[in-house]
């Protein structure tokens, strides 16, 4: 932990020199936005990684209320060589939550940026800025009827649009591709300029959150998992709420269940069938999420043996895999598609079908109901009660949407985890072609050994993933350098040289995603 006295100090900064940039930043954003007493960045340096705190203290924390503000920050960085780290929300919890990729950058806060600046129900887009949540948008949609379904990541009602996006995560309607429906972004660049990418260059233009590409290189996607600009406005299409939802769940008993399931859910799924990001949830995803407590099966340290994992199944009525997914439309079509989709499942001749009108208001089918339906919830919080400890780091591979690819993973993931004493929480989330398999590595961080086994553990999963030709999409900042070279030195030197190019001052979060003009050396 970081001593409640020290001063962090940005890398290769003197004190001197952070000195008269703090004077700089008080000048521009007013005393009361410019935070750098140790007590009051305490809630910036709180991770759930298996680090001292210290290791991504930040050095001081500013907070914006304007794109010019943030402007005035990157000059004032590439003054003094200041390193900045851009937060939304700050809360990406098990990825790296609000504190900074390395220690010692200063926090830019967007929080305060927390405009809804347009949601056209006719066209279907929002156009916000960094520090809208969910709930917020959720609210102003809900309170003036503008009959639109949002969809987000869970839990969701803390976190924002923005922030979410930018890292390419994922949700669980049809809209579930997040950056799939981004249209239109507004950038503070290193050097101070504000650049908009598609069609917000043209002046006047109203077609910014409606056409994707405008003309030339489309660079969009540059800006997200990387550190090449500060976002201060996002646009991204909503969906117009259907007349029929239809969710259900099928609750499947055996674990090698998993190759049937996703077999004769692809399909479904490439079709259109099943138009939203499906996910398949094991045994104990199901119990964290229903804020079940390991305490209440088993104290032993270690793994959750499957004699332990059956009689949770027996006592909750829970299955060792549970699917979860909806339908959107008409009655007509809805009608349609549930005699298509039952049918598929009763061939199949394993798994009950559960309909809302069989779970009513019980968890954790009413909390995924609300996903699927664009309502923001806190309920997945639960999973960090599962050990406690506040120790959570999510490992993401991606696979095919094969039933065999999914076996293989599962199996490798449940075996690397046990032999470090931790246990297998997991869901695959089931595009038409791809699915991301999400697995929370919990533990308890106050315990010093149980942090050093999950340290090593992850470091494992990653190397024995990438023997096999995995990786995943996305990551803790501990593990973003290491991530980053499993992809290649032809990406990495392509990604230095744009960094080269756009922030020649290594100033904006150097280390994110791996790419840190610092550090790196061409191989």
């Amino acid at each position: 932990m970081t001593e409640a006295n020290e001063v962090v100090l940005p890398r290769g900064v003197s004190a001197e020199e952070f000195g008269k940039a703090l004077e700089k930043f008080r000048a521009l954003l007013g005393d009361a936005n410019v935070l750098s007493r140790p007590e009051q960045l305490v809630a910036y340096g709180k991770i759930m990684m298996p680090v001292e705190n210290a290791a991504h203290a930040p050095s001081a924390a500013l907070t914006a209320t304007t794109v010019e503000q943030v402007q005035g920050i990157v000059r004032i960085c590439n003054t003094h060589k200041i390193p900045i780290y851009a937060i939304s929300t700050g809360r990406n919890f098990g990825y790296g939550s609000a504190a900074p990729v390395q220690r010692g950058q200063v926090i830019l806060d967007l929080k305060k940026m927390n405009k809804i600046i347009k949601v056209d129900a006719e066209m279907c887009y929002a156009l916000v800025e960094p520090g809208v949540t969910f709930q917020q948008l959720y609210d102003h949609i809900n309170d003036n009827k503008l009959g639109l379904m949002l969809s987000f990541s869970a839990p969701s009602a803390i976190a924002g649009p923005v922030g979410n996006t930018m890292d390419r995560g994922v949700g669980y309607t049809p809209y579930g591709e997040h950056f799939m429906m981004q249209c239109g972004m507004e950038v503070v660049l290193a050097n101070g300029d504000v650049y908009r990418t598609g069609m917000g260059g043209v002046q006047g233009s109203n077609t910014w959150q409606i056409f994707k590409w405008g003309y030339g290189p489309t660079l969009d996607g540059m800006f997200t998992q990387s550190n090449y600009g500060i976002t201060t406005k996002m646009g991204f299409w909503l969906m117009p709420k259907p007349p029929v939802f239809k969710p259900f769940e099928v609750i499947f008993e055996n674990e090698e269940d998993i190759v049937e399931i996703v077999d004769i859910l692809r399909p479904l799924r490439i079709s259109g069938t099943i138009p939203n990001s499906v996910v398949i949830a094991n045994i104990l995803w199901e119990a964290g999420s229903a804020h079940l407590r390991r305490a209440d099966y088993i104290t032993e340290p270690g793994h959750t043996p499957d004699s332990v994992l059956r009689k949770m199944q027996d006592d909750t009525g829970m299955g060792a895999w549970n699917l979860y997914a909806a339908l959107y439309g008409t009655q007509e079509q809805v009608d349609a598609d549930w005699r298509l989709v039952a049918a598929a499942f009763r061939k199949l001749g394993k798994g009950r079908i559960v309909t809302a009108e069989d779970a009513g208001d019980t968890q954790p089918f009413k909390y995924r109901a609300e996903l699927m339906s664009g309502v923001p919830n806190l309920q997945e919080f639960g999973l960090y009660n599962w050990r406690g400890g506040g120790g959570s780091m999510w490992f993401a591979p991606v696979s095919e949407a094969r039933g065999s690819e999914c076996r293989k993973q599962a199996a490798l993931a449940k075996r690397i985890l046990h032999k470090y004493g931790l246990d297998y929480v997991a869901e695959f989330i089931v595009a038409p072609r791809d699915m991301h398999h999400v697995i929370d590595v919990l533990y308890n961080r106050t315990d010093p050994e149980e942090a050093k086994r999950a340290d090593a553990c992850f470091n494992e999963l990653l190397d024995e993933f990438e023997k096999e030709g995995y990786a995943v999409y996305r990551v803790n900042t501990r593990f973003q350098e290491r991530v980053a070279r499993s992809y290649g030195p032809v990406k990495r030197d392509l990604e230095h040289a744009i960094k080269r190019a756009v922030d020649p001052n290594n100033i904006l979060a150097p280390g994110r995603c791996g790419i840190d003009l610092a550090t790196y050396r061409k191989t």
